[in-house]
């Protein structure tokens, strides 16, 4: 009978990478606009969008508290 999980290593491949030291192991769930939403379905990378773009409104935001 085969394994109900399947085989481990076939899910190598399909862990989240993110172009950052850092691994991808906290999750971050907001409420969003239907329009900003519309907009961020035609990008090509969306999350890795929103990462960006929260890293830069917090280093923002921590070069104005200094």
């Amino acid at each position: 009978m085969p394994n109900p999980k399947g085989h481990p290593e076939s899910l190598e491949p399909h862990k989240f990478k993110s172009g950052g030291d850092e691994p991808l192991t906290e999750q971050l769930n907001i409420r969003i606009p239907r329009s900003l939403h519309q907009r961020l379905q035609q990008l090509y990378d969306k999350a890795e969008f929103c990462r960006d773009a929260i890293k830069k409104a917090l280093d923002e935001h921590d070069a104005s508290a200094s």
